[in-house]
């Protein structure tokens, strides 16, 4: 049974990935008017809502297996209070604030009308550094990282989420230039900053003990 759930854990978080990452790239799709008259701006915001609610479903799986399976010392409190785990808490910890901070999206979605389409889009520019601190969870705590057909699941993930993010700060808008700059050099800076410590942390031999793994736990004499 806790084979069962192992694999499970691993599974619906890269699915969860996936799901986040898509979301990302509709949200990019419709703030740049993708498709003009051709594709109605509701069909996107559908896909786009329909991806969120299915990424979370996915998540809740995600840390639910996790607390079930007794390999791993995670407890409830681990999936909603960032930092507070044992097993490898920095890294698990940014996984449980990117779950919350897809629950506050969601929610504050569904409430747009209350709060306001001003502090809505404010809110929501927090969507980007939510896949970012999903993504180096996924590469922090996630058992397959050195696994090919992982790399490639991160590097479409991060690739589709680069090039959406480099169209929209390339669209045209009234948006400053200042801003531009900003945004653009932000990105840069994520960019470099996750390789480096991708290159010397995760795909290097002896993450699993580095990363805060204890010793009793069965992937601790691994990565």
């Amino acid at each position: 049974m806790n084979g069962v759930l192992w694999y499970s854990t691993r599974a619906t978080g890269e699915v969860a990935l996936l799901f986040l990452t898509g979301v990302v790239v509709l949200g990019v799709l419709s703030a740049v008017r993708f498709g003009g008259r051709r594709v109605p701006r509701f069909v996107i915001a559908g896909m786009h809502r329909n991806l969120t609610l299915a990424g979370l479903g996915f998540l809740a799986v995600h840390a639910g297996t996790a607390i079930l399976d007794s390999y791993a010392p995670i407890d409830l409190a681990d999936a909603v209070v960032p930092f507070a785990s044992a097993y490898r808490p920095i890294w698990l910890g940014l996984g449980t604030v990117a779950f919350d901070t897809l629950l506050i999206l969601t929610v504050t979605s569904l409430l747009r009308t209350r709060i306001g389409v001003r502090r809505w889009r404010v809110l929501h520019w927090s969507a980007y550094a939510c896949w970012v601190t999903a993504f180096v969870h996924a590469l922090g705590t996630g058992s397959d990282v050195r696994v090919p057909v992982f790399l490639l699941l991160a590097g479409v993930c991060g690739a589709a989420v680069l090039a959406v993010v480099a169209w929209r700060i390339a669209a045209p808008g009234p948006r400053r230039r200042g801003l531009r700059a900003g945004a653009a050099l932000t990105a840069l800076i994520v960019l470099v900053f996750v390789i480096g410590w991708s290159a010397d942390g995760p795909l290097r031999p002896g993450w699993a003990k580095r990363a805060g793994t204890p010793a009793r736990t069965p992937d601790s004499a691994g990565r």
